[in-house]
Formats: structure tokens, C-alpha cells, sequence
């Protein structure tokens, strides 16, 4: 009987998958650019500072409309643990 083992961490190689392509200088040229392309592992670092900014607005936004109700939902949340004396 064999066990699998998953790995929870990424692997410092990278694996470039083969193009089938008879054309040297298209492997050589495109095909290259786009394998390196698709195998980084930059990410979409402006996607996730937009969402980060969008979402800090969003608090903001709803802490100056409703501060004194999150606050008392909080306080209301908290007063079974703390003894009722907030």
C-alpha cells in the first residue's frame, strides 16, 4: 500500500510544459514568453491592493454612518462575558 503526501508549500522548481510546435524560432520567440508568462508567480498585485482599498472604504464608510449602533451591538455582544458591565 503507498500513501500520498501533499505538500502545503510551493515548490522552488518550475515546470515548464512542453509546447508542440515544429517552428524553432516560434518555440524559441512566443511560445517561450508565454510559457514564462503563464508559470510566474507574481500574482495580480494590483487586483488585491484595489480590493484592500475598496474594503478599508467600505468601514470607513459605514463606521461614519452607524459608529454608535456597531458600537452598541458590540457592547451588547460583550456583556455576557465581561458581566454585564460595560
Amino acid at each position: 500500500m503507498t500513501v500520498h503526501r501533499t505538500r502545503l508549500h510551493r515548490s522552488s522548481r518550475r515546470v515548464v510544459a512542453a509546447v508542440p510546435t515544429t517552428d524553432v524560432a516560434m518555440r524559441s520567440g512566443l511560445a517561450t514568453r508565454l510559457i514564462e508568462r503563464l508559470s510566474s508567480e507574481r500574482g495580480d498585485v494590483p487586483g488585491w491592493v484595489l480590493i484592500t482599498l475598496m474594503t478599508a472604504g467600505i468601514v470607513v464608510a459605514l463606521w461614519a454612518v452607524a459608529s454608535d449602533q456597531i458600537v452598541q451591538i458590540f457592547e451588547n455582544a460583550m456583556a455576557p462575558f465581561l458581566g454585564g458591565s460595560l
